[in-house]
């Protein structure tokens, strides 16, 4: 049986390996870099490749800026050489052989392994997965130190490259929210990670890390830099959470519509704040008092379903399998038939028709402006927020439907399981899904023109 949740760990595990991933969130995640020196230079193998960008720059609209940048780094300056307009192959490989680095932004637009690859974690991770590709000349470098915000794992795909990483420079700069700008080697201290990947090598490292690879002189270097929690940390969560507690906690709490004190100004304010008195101390403890209260208000559920509402936003659509499309609308159902000259293949869900959604991680249900809401990544496109959130709107009396089938995954559930009052109800609901592209069902349905023969 078929699950993607499974399937997202065990991408994860071939990712790391051999390192396993209990000892890897436990000890490492967030925390320190981890390098995984294979010796099998096809381990990588089939993510992408310098051909396969080949093949992208003349097949493809890839546009100088928003898709391709071309760059350098030399005596200390890091300079990004992109024209305007799109980047033909002649003009990006006349770059290359004068020293610039080429990085593709966005390759699982144009890459069907790579989308792929990125589709799956991004169920193991519930998050945004994103990438970039990294293609450098021998002997050179195309970007300054730096550290980011995201957390990177690097896998060397061709060629070697020489890699130096360094610690956050200040507590304030460990797991930042925002990337840096560029270093120069004044600011860094010793590296604590000096080393070379090969192909087949794995480099993680925290966001925060300060960094810099330079290639090889006798070889050029190919890698792809997987990416991920980026502004998906508690704070973000609190960020969404805490005005709204407020708001709620001053409309049902008469306390937070209470005037301040009349003379407040005369003891608060930084003028005042190494002042030390009664009327101070209260106004303080009053503080304390409300922040408790406000505290009982936070909204948690609800956030939450805004962070996994806007994953759902960020996510690329999952790549659908022959089998998943075989047994759900994406390949099967109507169609028409040109020797009868007719539409066939018309088919119903039955009481008995097995049921459960097409991935995990695709859809989620929440209630927003007085409205049941079914979002999903099914409709998303391969361009990041190329479109806007995608939802289905339901009444709240199929809502217990929708929570089963979320709630039973991976299993199949039959229709006539479905926790609403009719038959009618269960099949109707069923037809929705299905026909929304989000239910698999256990079998092929069968055509009515073959049930009646």
């Amino acid at each position: 049986m078929f699950n993607s949740g499974e399937e997202a760990r065990k991408i994860f595990e071939c990712l790391i390996h051999p390192v396993k991933p209990d000892k890897f969130f436990r000890e490492l995640w967030e925390r320190k870099p981890l390098l995984v020196q294979r010796h099998m230079a096809q381990y990588n193998d089939g993510w992408f490749s310098t051909a396969e960008l080949d093949k992208i720059l003349r097949e493809e609209n890839i546009q100088f800026s928003t898709n391709l940048d071309v760059t350098t780094f030399t005596n200390g300056q890091r300079e990004t050489h992109n024209p305007v307009g799109r980047a033909f192959p002649s003009v990006v490989w006349d770059f290359y052989q004068n020293g610039c680095s080429v990085r593709l932004l966005n390759p699982q637009t144009y890459s069907r392994n790579v989308w792929k690859l990125l589709s799956v974690l991004q169920e193991y991770f519930n998050c945004c997965v994103g990438a970039n590709v990294y293609l450098t000349p021998p002997g050179t470098q195309g970007f300054a130190p730096h550290y980011d915000d995201i957390e990177a794992f690097i896998l060397q795909l061709e060629g070697r490259k020489h890699w130096r990483l360094y610690s956050p420079r200040t507590d304030n700069e460990v797991l930042p929210r925002l990337s840096s700008g560029n270093f120069s080697e004044k600011d860094l201290g010793k590296p604590i990670l000096d080393t070379v990947l090969d192909p087949g090598d794995l480099l993680y490292f925290p966001r925060g890390t300060i960094h810099q690879g330079n290639c090889m002189e006798d070889t050029h270097s190919l890698h792809i830099t997987v990416s991920c929690y980026q502004k998906n940390t508690w704070g973000d969560l609190f960020e969404k959470m805490v005005p709204r507690a407020l708001q709620i906690a001053i409309d049902e709490d008469v306390e937070f519509r209470r005037g301040l004190p009349r003379e407040y100004s005369s003891y608060m304010g930084i003028a005042n704040s190494d002042m030390d008195g009664a009327p101070r101390n209260l106004f303080l403890k009053k503080v304390e008092q409300l922040m408790v209260r406000m505290i009982q208000h936070l909204p948690v559920d609800s956030a939450c379903d805004q962070m996994a509402k806007s994953f759902i936003h960020d996510s690329l659509p999952p790549v659908l399998s022959d089998a998943e499309k075989a047994f759900s609308v994406h390949g099967s159902g109507e169609h028409w038939d040109k020797e009868k000259m007719c539409v066939v293949g018309t088919a119903e869900m039955e009481p008995d028709t097995t049921i459960k959604i097409i991935r995990k991680g695709i859809l989620r249900l929440l209630t927003e402006e007085d409205e049941v809401r079914i979002y999903h990544s099914l409709e998303n496109t391969r361009l990041y927020h190329e479109i806007e959130p995608t939802f289905i709107q339901i009444s709240s009396e199929v809502a217990p439907a929708v929570e089963y089938l979320i709630h039973s995954y991976p299993k199949y559930v039959t229709v006539e399981s479905l926790p609403l009052p009719s038959i009618d109800q269960r099949i109707d609901v069923a037809s929705m899904l299905y026909e929304k592209g989000l239910l698999l069902t256990g079998e092929q349905l069968l055509p009515l023109d073959e049930d009646s023969s």
